[in-house]
């Protein structure tokens, strides 16, 4: 027993010596949301940060669940969706947007009596959406091979007025906000990083990805002009240049990872994987980052959202065995 004295209490528990480092886990687990009757994958989620409401896609369910984050209670379930798979809340226009995979169509829902508005077809496999406030535009990631691209939604009139072609299904993409910025989109099957000119309409530069493989996740630091990605094969966390689309760093990530957040006030990012960890990194400057902590949360919790205005990381674990699916609810600290 004394011989195992010191393993024990050199031991690493979320991330950190127990022995040498008092300081507080980045991620305390703060409220757990059951969701019974969710079976199967989970996909997207996103918030209402003013009425906080959370909106999760029930993937395999053919669902979406709103919860209400203050009661810490589901208020309300979506049916009727082939695949519910991206999920974006609009709150200028009170409007939820859903991207239906099997169906091949973007649903628009009233945000306060969750009826259909209406729906914009011919988007085979949607999945990833973001919306563009200065045009209110929406954007979608659809297709597969040369049918790929982003689709261009009129927010208001849910008109489809363009498409920028692309060469694989886009698994994730992130916006420059600076007037003139571009898109970047991740192609993991092309094996490339598309970059995109949004007034133009097309691919400006593609940057090749030979290192990793089924990189899915992405997130950006404009400040410092760094573009983040997760793979899955191998796990890693690569960092890329936003100039020359250079690779300057790659961490070991999280594994089976769908979900990767920079949190810039924190200089810190967060990448979910289906093994059952959040795994969190600390940006020491823009070319390095170190692994600080792997937090517990459950087998096949690949899909997380990180809200910096609610300081807060929502990680969707789905049923496994006699435990329902689950949102866990982790406060970020400082």
């Amino acid at each position: 027993m004394r011989r195992a004295w010191p393993v024990l209490f050199g031991c690493w528990f979320a991330g950190y010596n127990l022995a040498q480092s008092p300081q507080p886990a980045p991620l305390k687990l703060i409220q757990t949301i059951l969701l019974p009757g969710v079976e199967g994958r989970l996909d997207h989620m996103s918030v209402d940060a003013k009425r906080q409401r959370l909106f999760a896609s029930g993937l395999a369910n053919g669902t979406v669940e709103i919860i209400d984050l203050k009661a810490g209670k589901r208020i309300r379930t979506l049916s009727g969706i082939q695949e519910p798979e991206g999920l974006l809340y609009v709150a200028d226009a009170n409007v939820l947007f859903v991207a239906d995979g099997e169906g091949g169509a973007v649903h628009a829902f009233d945000g306060e009596s969750y009826q259909l508005i209406r729906t914009t077809g011919s988007l085979p496999h949607s999945d990833n959406l973001r919306y563009d406030s200065g045009t209110q535009r929406l954007y979608v990631g659809f297709g597969d091979g040369a049918d790929a691209g982003l689709g261009i939604i009129d927010a208001k009139e849910g008109s489809l007025i363009g498409v920028i072609n692309l060469d694989g299904h886009p698994e994730s993409f992130q916006f420059e906000t600076a007037k003139g910025g571009r898109i970047f989109v991740n192609c993991p099957t092309a094996g490339h990083i598309a970059v995109i000119d949004p007034g133009k309409r097309r691919i400006v530069v593609k940057w090749p990805v030979t290192s990793v493989k089924s990189f899915y996740p992405m997130d950006l630091d404009e400040a410092n002009q760094r573009l983040f990605i997760g793979s899955r094969k191998p796990a890693k966390l690569a960092v890329f240049e936003t100039k020359s689309g250079q690779m300057i760093s790659t961490v070991d990530g999280a594994v089976d990872t769908d979900d990767l957040f920079y949190d810039a006030g924190r200089k810190r990012l967060y990448m979910s994987g289906g093994d059952g960890f959040v795994s969190v990194y600390e940006q020491r400057d823009a070319d390095h980052y170190q692994p600080v902590a792997k937090i517990p949360t459950g087998v096949g919790a690949r899909i997380s959202l990180f809200v910096a205005v609610l300081n807060r990381l929502y990680v969707a674990v789905p049923r496994l065995g006699s435990q329902s699916a689950r949102v866990l609810v982790f406060e970020v600290s400082s």
